[in-house]
């Protein structure tokens, strides 16, 4: 399914201050969002919020006096769609940069878009689209690929780095047992190197991976197998949706372990439909707060909230943020682009590198501050650990149950990693 996105108009812009002679022409922009697909249970707040984003960017004037124009596509996980629709966004119907989502298409569509001039700034935290050189030897070279917050390596990298911690605080003896989890699918699997690399210099016993898969469905066997296995600490590195369902089978398998969530692998909707099975999963939040929280940005966001939900009643998860925030860097990007010359891919991505520990204007204290250099593309090394809280019956809305207290986000740790250049591009 295709949607076709207008947003904004002319007179709005002139309404806010632009002029005839300062507007330029509509700005284009490629959005690939996941709402019917394996991972639509956390793409499609994700999405909302890209969009909403960029409709409030509309009400306020646009980009330089240019109203943005967003073809937003539904491709439903699938690769194929994906560079089908590539082909249209680069060819007749030129994009000037694209909002992305999965891991296996971004990677597929790496080359084309250094090819082709055109910057992606995506839902995945593939560690292989952060060099943009390949000069790392690990990835190929990933020019105009982005993304907001820590890579999944690096995330994995600090929750075992927490993980190490934790174990030497309970005065534990052995050596701790760490297994990782999820599909045999290219986003579960791009940390998986990475993190076993680090809980073995960790002094970690790594265990063989477990597999199961990005859907929701019966993984009694897995928590058995994993329950056996004598496991301590266990990554989950699928989205939420298949992730619930393995939180209810090791809890009901009687598995005594302590489960690390992907970014995409726990929220406040995945703590509601998992209740009691979800207490105690620790897991990375790419935003510096959660929705209400006490940050000058979460006022802006509460603003754009109200573009698909005027009443302003809805309760918006994680996801949602990050996606305000991915669309935000990427609308500073451009608007830098309109400015020197004209908003052209080559110019899009150069504006990603014009500000160090950068925040979008309005979200201070929201979006944490990123970082990309033209040799580096990881934005931040530090990572925010929270551990998901549960204390009794999780049959209320999502608001209800965040605001009596039922649902909980509770900060662990920030884990500030080293920015090893070995660890670039894996």
């Amino acid at each position: 399914m295709t949607v076709k996105v207008l947003l904004g108009t002319a007179a709005v812009a002139l309404m806010l201050g632009g002029t005839a002679a300062s507007a330029q022409s509509a700005i284009s922009l490629g959005h690939l969002a996941d709402y019917s697909g394996a991972t639509s249970d956390v793409g499609t707040p994700f999405g909302q919020g890209v969009a909403d984003a960029y409709a409030w960017v509309n009400k306020n004037g646009g980009i330089a006096g240019a109203k943005v124009n967003v073809d937003t596509v539904d491709y439903g996980y699938q690769v194929p769609r994906a560079i089908a629709q590539y082909k249209k966004w680069s060819g007749s119907d030129k994009v000037a940069a694209i909002l992305g989502w999965g891991t296996a298409d971004t990677e597929a569509l790496t080359g084309f878009l250094a090819q082709d001039k055109i910057p992606d700034i995506s839902g995945s935290y593939s560690a292989a689209l952060s060099d943009p050189t390949g000069a790392s030897g690990k990835a190929k070279a990933a020019p105009y690929n982005f993304f907001y917050g820590p890579s999944y390596s690096d995330a994995l990298r600090g929750m075992l780095t927490w993980a190490a911690e934790d174990w030497k605080s309970k005065g534990k003896p052995g050596k701790p047992k760490y297994v990782h989890m999820g599909g045999n699918h290219p986003y579960p699997n791009a940390p998986k190197a990475a993190g076993e690399a680090i809980a073995a210099e960790l002094g970690f016993e790594v265990l063989p991976a477990i597999v199961f898969a990005l859907t929701p469905g019966d993984y009694s066997a897995q928590c058995l197998t994993l329950k056996s296995s004598g496991a301590n600490y266990a990554y989950l590195g699928n989205t939420a949706g298949s992730n619930i369902s393995v939180l209810n089978a090791c809890k009901a398998a009687g598995t005594d372990v302590q489960f690390m969530g992907n970014v995409w692998g726990m929220d406040e909707n995945a703590a509601k439909a998992a209740g009691a099975a979800a207490d105690g999963v620790v897991f990375p939040l790419r935003t510096a707060v959660a929705w209400g929280g006490n940050a000058p940005g979460m006022k802006t966001v509460q603003e754009i909230s109200k573009m698909s939900d005027p009443d302003g009643k809805a309760y918006r998860p994680v996801h949602y943020i990050a996606g305000v925030c991915t669309a935000l860097y990427m609308k500073e990007a451009v608007e830098w682009a309109a400015k020197n010359g004209g908003a052209t891919g080559e110019k899009v991505r150069n504006g990603f590198y014009q500000k160090a520990n950068w925040v979008p204007a309005g979200m201070e204290g929201v979006c944490n501050p990123s970082t990309w250099t033209e040799k580096d593309h990881r934005p931040t090394l530090k990572v925010d650990i929270y551990r998901m809280k549960v204390s009794g019956p999780t049959d209320a809305s999502v608001a209800d149950l965040v605001k009596n207290g039922t649902i909980k986000l509770e900060k662990v740790k920030t884990v500030d990693l080293p920015r090893k250049p070995e660890w670039l591009g894996w």
